[in-house]
């Protein structure tokens, strides 16, 4: 009788104990301590609780109210705020009650991509002292301690909804340790130039395609070319669709964002894609859109690096305009509205580097992007000089540009380099290319009746070929088969 009794109690406690589990909220990761949630814009809280419980969330002298769905889930909209440094509480209640502390509102941002983007501050930290040329006069890693610069980490495997809201970390000692070297400097120049509180989430995996950040139902399409060749499903390219879209992307939405960072696509080039990268890409930037239900958040990325991929050993053969052509179909992303790209073709100090230093100013370049075209400070030169249209004279090309800032020039003051021009023959030639008008004069003796002109146009290309403001000139090439596809 005793023993029924004990298990009776047992099996009581055990009900019980279920029932309070399951009453309780339970949030997903990126909501949580520390937290900086995004000015001037209608903020997402959301998560679980029992169904029909009523939620109440409470900020900032905000109240809102909703009940949770049938499958427990559970939304609300605070309404846009002004950025704050001011810590505050910000408190859920319904059955029980959870109390998160030390919210800031200010800028969110979030990043993604492979190595590159995932490269962590503890390896930019070991290169500190080794690369060559300009670098931050201290190491972040060592001195960082503004607490307005607050950081995530999205690991896929730990993100799953839960309750102990352990939430962000300011962005210093060990909790940078791992973090994007690239996303927390950028986040560093947003704060500099805005004064207000910067969240980044950084969102990345070495080695990762495209395809696994982007829902796998958004790749069941063919896409069609200009002259209406239909292409294969873009699904049909393998590389795990969806893989960490499910697991570390979808756990992020709706979190409020102003855009987002991307930097990507050196696997891809390994395996010579071009157009149906450009294809890929403009899906995942118009389906990140959609989800975020804001066709307009701004997205910017970054033209990946030099690289000897034609002295890789694979199977896939590789010529030295392989990563030309990849740049190509990167750049193409910049017909979509509210897009920006930073050129890195002077950051590598050897071809046979695929993950080069110089983060710190990767960052910067990408928030200058954000500046100037999110934040309206159109004062900040953001990009260096990209190509704008031809002119044939006699036996010359002048070679347009935009984004030339204060004017175009050479980097050591040495004749421009990696100019190339070809005649009706399409045999390019090395060419001779000067800075007149702000526009950049090519020829060659080799070349009499010149039509096309390639720039930067080999895997290895480091061009000295500037705006004053010290940003480099993007590869082209005149002959662009592809120039008009997104139009």
């Amino acid at each position: 009788m005793r023993k029924t009794f004990i298990l009776s109690v047992a099996v009581l406690a055990i009900f019980l104990s279920g029932s309070r589990l399951q009453a309780k909220i339970v949030l997903p990761k990126v909501i949580g301590h520390n937290m900086v949630l995004q000015r001037h814009k209608e903020v997402a809280i959301w998560g679980t609780a029992v169904k029909g419980e009523t939620v109440t969330v409470s900020f900032a002298g905000q109240q809102k109210q909703t009940v949770a769905g049938a499958d427990g889930k559970w939304e609300v909209k605070l309404n846009p705020m002004e950025a704050s440094e001011q810590p505050r509480d910000m408190v859920i209640a319904a059955s029980d009650t959870v109390r998160l502390h030390n919210i800031l509102v200010g800028e969110v941002w979030l990043c993604s991509g492979q190595s590159n983007m995932e490269y962590a501050m503890r390896k930019n930290s070991k290169l500190f002292d080794k690369v060559k040329g300009a670098h931050p006069a201290e190491d972040d890693l060592q001195t960082a301690k503004n607490p307005n610069i607050r950081i995530f980490l999205v690991r896929r495997k730990y993100m799953a909804p839960d309750s102990t809201h352990q939430g962000w970390d300011v962005a210093a000692g060990n909790p940078l340790r791992d973090f994007s070297a690239a996303g927390y400097f950028c986040a560093k120049e947003l704060y500099a130039n805005l004064h207000v509180p910067v969240g980044m989430i950084s969102s990345a995996v070495p080695g990762s395609r495209i395809e696994p950040w982007i829902e796998k139902k958004q790749l069941e399409v063919s896409p069609k070319l200009q002259d209406g060749t239909t292409l294969k499903p873009l699904i049909n390219d393998g590389g795990d669709p969806g893989k960490f879209y499910d697991t570390m992307i979808s756990p992020v939405i709706p979190y409020t964002l102003s855009g987002f960072f991307w930097y990507q696509g050196e696997s891809a080039c390994f395996l010579n894609e071009t157009i149906r990268y450009a294809y890929k890409f403009k899906t995942l930037v118009n389906s990140w859109r959609a989800d975020w239900k804001d066709a307009a958040l701004p997205f910017y990325f970054v033209q990946i690096a030099p690289y000897a991929y034609s002295a890789a050993k694979d199977v896939r053969p590789h010529t030295t305009e392989n990563l030309p052509e990849f740049w190509e179909s990167q750049a193409l992303a910049l017909k979509l509205p509210n897009t920006g790209m930073a050129v890195i073709t002077d950051l590598v100090d050897s071809v046979a580097d695929l993950h080069p230093g110089y983060k710190w100013e990767v960052g910067r370049r990408l928030a200058l992007l954000a500046l100037n075209k999110t934040y309206g400070m159109t004062d900040i030169v953001c990009n260096g000089p990209i190509y704008n249209g031809i002119k044939i004279v006699r036996d010359k090309i002048e070679v347009g540009f935009t984004n030339t800032g204060s004017g175009l020039a050479s980097r050591d003051g040495k004749p421009l380099t990696w100019f190339a021009i070809a005649g009706a023959d399409g045999k390019f030639y090395p060419a001779d290319a000067v800075i007149k008008n702000n526009k950049v004069v090519v020829a060659s003796p080799l070349v009499k009746h010149p039509v096309k002109v390639r720039f930067a146009w080999n895997e290895a290309a480091q061009s000295n070929f500037i705006n004053k403001e010290g940003l480099p000139a993007a590869p082209f090439r005149s002959d662009n088969p592809w120039e008009n596809l997104f139009e």
